[in-house]
């Protein structure tokens, strides 16, 4: 008889070649499994509605709002205004903006795909019309934009920490500073290739004068991650509850300050906010499924003993961890690699003595990356809708960028302290147990 786990991973398989969006064909895959091997169909329901009924993941479709009700209420454009007057007309000027401008955005959405979005509707055409390549172009904002899930307030680390038990808020911490390093590092890329190739595009005249307003157009706009990250960290609320803050600061700046959402704009951002979270919850609700299946059909057991048994050097585990991932993110998005890797991370983290928080963010950079690769490139498709151009130019303008962001990665797996020391110094993480 052949294994069943075999079956599950081929199933899964023809189903994802066949073009069924990811959470339909993890939830056909695991109902199929369920009934055919007689593992107990009464416990679909029960298991979807746990895999959702879980607090910390109310924060998800709270974030997504107000990251939508940040875009639709003007504030990307005074920002990315902002950051054009201090940069100024140097090489890569408007490059280095995206990456600023994605870096805070990621402070306020949490998601990769609406940070490409929100401000690749203004920067890809303003960076192609300075000269930049379309796949140039796109190519920056998306891989930028990654930054959102490393950045805090992150819905892939909400995620995680709901799989793991890890503290959210600690994660949110820990991932500051690998953030901004990671953004440093795509900065300086994006300065050599623009120099090399001659891109420049900004403001070449400004005065102070210019800045100072500026400044004050989007200073309401640049509190909002002071607001939630601070309440967060000063325990004035949890993240859950840092979400609901975001929204009605969002929605506040959009229809008192700003007056660009009325009623019936911000009837549409809740339409749209409740689309964007129903498919994230969707694949959530069926990821969650096909771990149970996994779990049930043994193939957790055999993928941890098959891995451990490779090799005893953490190390040498790492890294084809990593490889995986990087593999996995081409074809999956990211919650649904959570949900379906990290059942047989776990026992893989607790076997090496691994810090969960630490491994958390080195996972969530690799799954960054994994937006802007094709083929299932989510980053990347918007900003090729936007740019006008095929994910293959995309992709090949982009690998610079990539390779900048692998070697962010390299750094954060190589020194763990760059994503421990905030969350133990502010007192939100005592560190693992184990170690």
């Amino acid at each position: 008889m052949i294994d069943p786990s075999i079956i599950i991973l081929v199933l899964l398989g023809i189903l994802l070649i066949l073009g069924l969006p990811i959470g339909a064909a993890l939830g056909l895959t695991s109902i199929f499994a369920i009934w055919y091997y007689q593992y107990g169909i009464e416990v679909v329901g029960p298991n979807i509605f746990s895999a959702i009924a879980k607090f910390p993941l109310l924060a998800i479709p709270f974030f997504i709002t107000a990251g939508v009700t940040m875009q639709k209420s003007g504030i990307a454009e005074k920002i990315i205004n902002l950051a054009k007057y201090l940069i100024g007309d140097v090489y890569g000027g408007l490059a280095i903006v995206g990456v600023i401008v994605a870096t805070f955005w990621g402070a306020v959405s949490g998601s990769g795909p609406a940070t490409t979005a929100a401000i690749g509707v203004i920067l890809i055409p303003a960076l192609i019309t300075s000269g930049y390549s379309k796949g140039f172009a796109a190519g920056i904002i998306s891989t930028a934009s990654g930054l959102a899930i490393i950045i805090p307030p992150s819905i892939a680390l909400i995620v995680y920490g709901a799989i793991t038990s890890v503290s959210i808020g600690a994660l949110f911490i820990g991932g500051i500073i690998p953030g901004l390093i990671t953004s440093i590092i795509l900065l300086i890329s994006a300065y050599i290739v623009s120099r090399k190739r001659g891109y420049k595009g900004g403001v070449e005249e400004r005065t102070p004068r210019d800045i100072l307003n500026a400044t004050k157009d989007a200073f309401l706009g640049l509190m909002a991650p002071v607001i939630i990250l601070g309440g967060i960290y000063g325990g004035v609320f949890t993240p859950t509850e840092a979400a609901v803050v975001a929204v009605v600061y969002s929605w506040f700046i959009g229809a008192v300050v700003y007056k660009t959402i009325t009623f019936k704009g911000f009837l549409k951002i809740l339409m749209d906010s409740a689309e964007i979270s129903s498919v994230v919850m969707f694949v959530v609700a069926f990821a969650t499924l096909f771990s149970f299946t996994e779990d049930t059909a043994g193939l957790i057991d055999k993928a941890v003993i098959a891995i451990t048994g490779f090799s005893q050097n953490p190390f040498v585990v790492l890294f084809l961890i990593n490889i995986l991932l990087l593999i996995a993110g081409m074809f999956l998005d990211a919650i649904s690699i959570y949900y379906v890797f990290l059942p047989i991370f776990i026992p893989i983290m607790q076997y090496f003595n691994w810090d969960p928080l630490w491994f958390g963010i080195i996972m969530t950079i690799n799954l960054a990356i994994g937006q802007v690769t094709p083929p299932v490139a989510v980053n990347a498709y918007v900003a090729a809708n936007i740019a006008n151009t095929s994910l293959e130019e995309i992709a090949k303008e982009a690998l610079p960028l990539i390779l900048a962001a692998i070697l962010a990665l390299v750094i954060m797996i190589l020194f763990p302290q760059l994503s421990l020391w905030l969350p133990k110094h502010a007192g939100l993480y005592q560190g693992f147990k184990g170690s």
